[in-house]
């Protein structure tokens, strides 16, 4: 195996089976070759955990993806002819003989200007702060004493504008340091660590997260926490039944519900804020792509009332959740596949919503960039 591949799988596997540095199966890696003329980057739709020899990674020309970024006439091009050409121009740059078609992470662009090694996680001791109002304002706090301090990134939409973003930025700070950024926080997104050195990589992720996650005050204090036990039976079985009933008529098709209740879950329940942060948008992408937006959160479970906030939510551009918050039955989640992982995303959101209302507020994404990014799930 080449050794860049090798390297690449090693780091994948690492942060990817640890959910203190990622939430789903959000986040992609990239290793650059020796001589810098390949790149191995983690492919689009996969999971960093699991990554191996046979799956989960395309090789690209370096040179050739850099090229794309200097090409002026995307500039000019509208949104959506634009990310055609550059997820179309980066399937071409592919050098790797592979003939599926799966296509290299949409971020391919950002990392090729980046060093050797490059990590992009979305962990919540992190999206603490950049779904947040005043998280910049914290983060310069947390690191004023680094010698060459992180890169605040101001949200782009993900992929050829992030990565203009992120080229704006490197050259504004290498101007200032002589070097590029080691660290820098994606606001909405989440956190890029890149270094020459894989073992001083992963050295420095695990101590971002740790700074960052050190000045986040617990949960769920203060407030008398819900027991699973407390939850009644047949109550949930009718819920089930509402919501699986109201969720088919609007999507036209049958609707399979699952319920879920755990610590965290009653303790948002429990909080006297989880409505108002459940009715704030989506802060992220994780958001969209896996719930479609924060969970509904709903005092009953008749189906007027159901229907009732529905109708609330997708005419003021939510669309329809993947998830319902019931109090005080727990979480209900909606679909027909992949219910622990939809659970696994949903109740971390909830512990992010939670800390960033500490920190000034929720920082929601426009309607605009969710469009962007729902457009961009249905096509890959």
């Amino acid at each position: 195996m080449d050794k860049a591949l090798a390297e690449l799988i090693k780091i994948s596997n690492a942060v990817g089976a640890d959910s203190s540095l990622v939430i789903g199966e959000f986040g992609n890696t990239s290793v650059k070759s020796a001589d810098g003329k390949g790149m191995y980057i983690k492919a689009s739709g996969t999971a960093l955990k699991d990554m191996s020899e046979q799956y989960g990674w395309r090789r690209l020309k370096g040179q050739a993806v850099r090229a794309i970024l200097k090409d002026k006439s995307l500039a000019a091009e509208s949104i959506e002819q634009r990310e055609a050409k550059v997820a179309e121009a980066l399937l071409c740059t592919c050098d790797d003989g592979i003939k599926a078609s799966v296509r290299p992470s949409v971020e391919s662009c950002f990392h090729s200007i980046l060093d050797r090694f490059v990590v992009h996680l979305h962990p919540a001791a992190v999206l603490a702060y950049v779904c947040a109002k005043d998280g910049k304002v914290e983060l310069e706090k947390l690191f004023s004493e680094e010698k060459y301090p992180p890169v605040w990134v101001p949200y782009a939409n993900v992929g050829y504008m992030l990565a203009k973003e992120i080229e704006k930025l490197i050259t504004g700070y290498k101007s200032q340091y002589s070097q590029g950024p080691a660290v820098m926080f994606l606001q909405n997104h989440g956190l890029v660590v890149t270094l020459n050195s894989s073992d001083e990589l992963m050295q420095s992720i695990r101590k971002v997260v740790d700074i960052c996650g050190s000045n986040l005050e617990p949960l769920w204090t203060g407030s008398k926490t819900l027991k699973t036990e407390e939850v009644n039976a047949e109550e949930v079985r009718q819920a089930i039944s509402a919501i699986g009933k109201v969720f088919s008529q609007i999507s036209s098709e049958t609707a399979v519900v699952r319920h879920f209740m755990d610590g965290d879950i009653a303790g948002f329940m429990a909080s006297e804020d989880g409505r108002g942060l459940c009715s704030v948008p989506a802060i992220s992408c994780d958001e969209l792509v896996y719930c479609n937006g924060p969970a509904m959160w709903m005092d009953k479970w008749d189906e007027q009332s159901l229907v009732s906030e529905l109708n609330w939510r997708i005419a003021n551009g939510f669309g329809i959740p993947a998830a319902v918050l019931v109090k005080p039955l727990g979480l209900f989640i909606v679909g027909g596949r992949r219910f622990e992982l939809v659970k696994d995303v949903v109740t971390a959101y909830l512990r992010v919503r939670s800390l960033a209302k500490r920190m000034g507020g929720l920082c929601p994404l426009g309607r605009c960039e969710r469009e962007f990014i729902l457009n961009l799930k249905n096509k890959t």
